[in-house]
């Protein structure tokens, strides 16, 4: 099975909130996602988005924006962005999910999916502590997102495959400093991180590559020029 990684789609046919009002990188953006997902993916790939799915408040008006997913070829797992407002218990989820007959989507959400000889697992994340406007409050959502990532990975402690681990935010400070999300995948012996949230000029500080055994990489559609990124190939 061939696996895939794009965040941030930002769809806005629930909303008329198209991204190109903030920047002209996005013209056609929706468009563009279609053409080269069906270029790159097959129905037996899966495709990990971790986050800011659409523009929708509630899910019961996201009705048109997963029927586009669903629409795109191959298996997808979604986790929570910052911008999905939409998003609500694992039940409601699901509920959602059978209504439209969402049969290739499935949602990230205190758990995990395995594929054989390949482990996905994640969380949000949060603001980075080193940001000069983190708050008590976002302290408390910041330790509540650590301990979201654990209750993921203690589901794969006997598990000997490769691990991916999906969050939106970066588990890196625009310094290049780890968070605590860091240590724990490191705990945990995750082998690739992705993550989005950063746009334009922010995607310059982000940290790629590999570090200490785990590989990450920036996904956020923008940065990807709406291309789903390729993570490699494993056995099911």
């Amino acid at each position: 099975m061939r696996v895939f990684a794009i965040s941030d789609l930002h769809l806005s046919l629930a909303e008329n909130k198209p991204m190109d009002i903030f920047d002209r990188v996005w013209e056609n953006y929706m468009d563009r996602i279609r053409e080269n997902w069906i270029k790159a993916v097959n129905d037996d790939d899966l495709v990990l988005i971790p986050g800011d799915i659409s523009w929708a408040t509630y899910i019961e008006n996201s009705a048109p924006d997963f029927l586009y997913l669903e629409a795109l070829p191959g298996k997808k797992i979604i986790s929570k962005g910052n911008h999905d407002y939409w998003w609500t218990t694992h039940s409601k989820l699901n509920k959602f999910k059978e209504s439209l007959s969402l049969n290739s989507i499935a949602f990230l959400h205190n758990n995990a999916f395995f594929y054989g000889s390949l482990a996905i697992v994640g969380t949000r994340g949060w603001k980075n502590p080193e940001d000069e406007d983190f708050s008590a409050e976002d302290e408390k959502i910041y330790n509540r997102e650590l301990e979201r990532l654990k209750i993921s990975l203690k589901l794969t402690e006997n598990f000997g495959g490769t691990k991916i681990a999906m969050l939106h935010y970066p588990p890196f400070s625009a310094r290049g400093n780890p968070t605590g999300f860091v240590d724990i995948m490191k705990n945990y012996g995750v082998n690739i991180c992705i993550y989005g949230h950063l746009h334009g000029k922010s995607s310059n500080s982000a940290t790629e590559g590999e570090i200490d055994g785990i590989r990450y990489h920036l996904v956020s559609a923008d940065y990807l020029k709406f291309e789903p990124l390729y993570l490699g190939e494993w056995l099911t």
